[in-house]
């Protein structure tokens, strides 16, 4: 019996019960043999058809930038709110208010530019096994942050440099940790949807940032 649709063959098979189990067993196996050969021929049509009913997908490239450009901006402005919680203080110099502001921007910066990389570079690990990507994303992460924290921390007298890139690498390590496999889970052929993107990305990001303004209580 020819199988006309391997995926609804329910009335096929109801048209058979005057027929004994073999026939039956052979056209279940006809409709399994189908569908493995069309699978085969097409292996991504399902992730098409899906990928297709994204309304404001994002690539790699992008995610990671503007996750660099969260990661660049907030966490580095939460770190200076330390400085007059601290020391109990409301009045700051207009000029170290101006410097800040420009370590800022220029670690957003940076962090924008760089996470396009990044992006590259993550899908390359994705498509290894979970062994090596579990230690290098990390890394990645790592250097990620320690490159932005030392291109703005280097304005902060030179010496700076060496702290921002300490305290970035740490927050880069932290959220390249929890947001790549978040990414994975939802992406769809390596994009994922804007509106999946937001919360994960902005709750990564303000997550730290409390993490570090809470640390000023303490």
């Amino acid at each position: 019996m020819e199988i006309t649709d391997p995926l609804n063959i329910e009335h096929q098979l109801n048209s058979l019960c005057d027929f004994n189990n073999d026939d039956r067993l052979n056209v279940l196996l006809e409709a399994n043999a189908l569908i493995a050969r069309s699978r085969a021929l097409y292996p991504t049509r399902q992730v098409e058809l899906e990928h297709s009913a994204m309304r404001r997908p994002l690539d790699r490239r992008k995610a990671f930038a503007f996750l660099g450009l969260l990661l660049g901006s907030v966490p580095p402005a939460s770190v200076f709110l330390l400085l007059p919680l601290s020391n109990g203080t409301r009045h700051i110099e207009a000029w170290l208010i101006a410097l800040l502001c420009w370590v800022t921007m220029v670690t957003t910066v940076t962090g924008y530019l760089t996470g396009k990389k990044v992006g590259t570079l993550m899908a390359k690990i994705q498509q290894r096994t979970y062994s090596f990507a579990i230690p290098i994303v990390p890394l990645l992460g790592f250097a990620w942050g320690a490159v932005c924290g030392a291109a703005g921390g280097i304005f902060i007298f030179v010496i700076g440099a060496l702290f921002g890139a300490v305290i970035g690498g740490v927050v880069g390590a932290v959220a390249l940790s929890v947001f790549a496999p978040l990414y994975r889970l939802l992406s769809i052929a390596g994009e994922i949807e804007l509106r999946h993107f937001l919360p994960i990305a902005a709750g990564v990001t303000f997550t730290i940032s409390a993490f570090i303004l809470g640390s000023a209580s303490r």
